[in-house]
C-alpha cells in the first residue's frame, strides 16, 4: 500500500476509473447499443441463466466499443489533465477463447489499453504514460469440467439473491447486432448511491454483452461499456498481446489477496487494535447513524481498518500513522478542500461514492463510502 501514499491525483483517479473498466472488459461484459435485429423467444430467469452456463462459448470475440464516464461531477476534477479512462472514449475489444483480451479506447488525451490473461491484467494509459499492473484471483476449480448448475440450483441462488437484490426480466432484446436477454439488479436496502445494474448476454452462446451502472436518482447510466459490431469468431493472439512502451512508469497493483502462510492471530476489536497499534486509532460507535460493526489491524500492523453499517451503504474508514508531511498522503491533493471543524480534507465525490483524507492527532485518515458528499463529511467530522 506504500505506493498509494505518493500516487499523484490524476494518477489515483485513472485507478479507480481503471478499476471499473477491468471490471467490466475482463469479464467480457459491455452495454452494448440497441440493436434493430432478431430477438430471441422470452424465457424465465433461471432458464435463459441455465442456457447461457451450458452453451458453446464462442472461439473469440472482437467489436467495437465505446466507453462512457458520468462518474465525476462537473468541478470535481479541477483542472486535472484529461484522460481517456476519466472523460471516456471509443475503440475496439478483442476476445480469445482462452481468456486473454484487450480493450484499446482512442482520445485525442492519448490511447488507454487494457489487456489481461487468466492470470495478470494491466491498463496503459498513455495520458501519463502508466501502467497499472495486478494479478488476478486464481480460479481454484476448473471451469472445462465442473458440471453446469442445474435449475434447482439456479432457483435456490436467485431465491439467495432476492434476500438483498431485486431482479427484472429477462428481456428479449438485440445487442450489438445479436439476440439478447438482458435483465438488471437493484439494491433492497443499504445500496447507498447505486441505483442499479444491467446486464445482457447473447441468447445463443451466453457471451456476456452488457453492464451498466446507474446512479440513484440519474436517468442515464453513470459509467458504461457500448458495444456494436460484435461478431464470432477466432481471435490471433497478436489482437491481444500488446506490450507498453518500454519507458513507461509501473504501479504494480499486487494480487489484492491476502498472501498465504501467514503467521499470528489478525488482531480486532477496538481495544485489541488500540493497545496493537502504534499510532492513535480513532473508531466512534456509530457513524451518520451506521453503528461500528468491525475493526481490524491489517498491512503488517501499519493499518486499522473500521467498516459501519451493512451492504453498500457502509462507510470504510481507513487509519495509518501519520508521516508528518502535511499533505494528507498526497492521495487527492490536488482535489477540492472541505473544513472538517478546524481540519482541512481533500475530497473526492462521485455519483456513487465519496472519499476524503485528511490528518489529525498523528494518525491519517481516509474516508469512503456510497454516501452523497453531506453525508460523508458529516462522518468525518465525527471521528475525533
Amino acid at each position: 500500500m506504500s505506493y498509494v501514499r505518493r500516487i499523484s491525483t490524476r494518477s489515483l483517479i485513472a485507478v479507480i476509473v481503471a478499476i471499473c473498466v477491468v471490471a467490466v472488459g475482463g469479464a467480457a461484459i459491455a452495454v452494448a447499443a440497441g440493436g434493430t435485429g432478431s430477438t430471441p423467444p422470452p424465457k424465465p430467469l433461471d432458464q435463459a441463466l441455465q442456457d447461457a452456463l451450458t452453451a458453446t462459448p464462442p472461439d473469440g470475440m472482437t467489436a467495437r466499443i465505446t466507453f462512457t464516464n458520468k462518474l465525476f461531477p462537473s468541478g470535481a476534477l479541477l483542472g486535472q489533465t484529461a484522460s481517456a479512462l476519466m472523460t471516456g472514449a471509443s475503440g475496439r475489444m478483442w476476445i480469445t477463447s482462452d481468456g486473454h483480451g484487450r480493450i484499446e479506447l482512442q482520445s485525442d488525451a492519448g490511447d488507454v489499453q487494457v489487456v489481461w490473461d487468466p492470470q495478470t491484467i494491466s491498463v496503459y494509459d498513455a495520458s501519463s504514460n502508466t501502467v497499472y499492473r495486478a494479478d488476478l484471483p486464481v480460479d481454484q476449480g476448473s471451469a472445462t469440467t465442473a458440471p453446469a448448475p442445474t435449475l434447482a440450483e439456479i432457483d435456490s441462488f436467485l431465491t439467495e439473491l432476492g434476500t438483498h437484490w431485486a431482479t427484472s426480466g429477462p428481456d428479449p432484446t438485440n445487442v450489438g447486432g445479436q439476440p439478447a436477454y438482458s435483465a438488471s439488479l437493484s439494491p433492497k436496502h443499504d445500496g447507498g448511491l447505486l441505483g442499479s445494474v444491467e446486464l445482457a448476454w447473447d441468447a445463443a452462446t451466453g457471451a456476456p454483452l452488457r453492464v451498466g451502472i446507474d446512479a440513484q436518482g440519474s436517468s442515464s447510466p453513470v459509467l458504461e461499456l457500448a458495444l456494436s459490431d460484435v461478431s464470432y469468431g477466432t481471435v490471433a493472439s497478436s489482437d491481444v498481446d500488446v506490450a507498453p512502451p518500454a519507458g513507461a512508469k509501473v504501479v504494480d497493483l499486487g494480487s489484492g489477496t491476502a498472501p498465504a502462510g501467514g503467521s499470528g492471530t489478525p488482531v480486532s476489536g477496538l481495544a485489541a487494535v488500540q493497545a496493537a497499534a502504534a499510532f492513535p486509532v480513532v473508531a466512534p460507535p456509530t457513524l451518520v447513524g451506521l453503528p461500528l460493526r468491525d475493526v481490524r489491524l491489517t498491512g503488517g500492523g501499519d493499518t486499522a481498518v473500521a467498516l459501519y453499517g451493512e451492504g453498500l451503504g457502509g462507510i470504510v474508514l481507513v487509519e495509518r500513522k501519520a508521516d508528518g508531511s502535511g499533505d494528507q498522503s498526497g492521495m487527492l491533493s490536488g482535489l477540492p478542500t472541505v473544513a472538517l471543524d478546524g481540519l482541512t480534507a481533500h475530497e473526492l465525490s462521485t455519483q456513487l461514492g465519496t472519499v476524503l483524507t485528511w490528518d489529525s492527532g498523528g494518525t491519517s485518515f481516509v474516508l469512503a463510502g456510497s454516501q452523497p458528499a453531506a453525508a460523508a463529511e458529516a462522518a468525518a467530522r465525527a471521528v475525533k
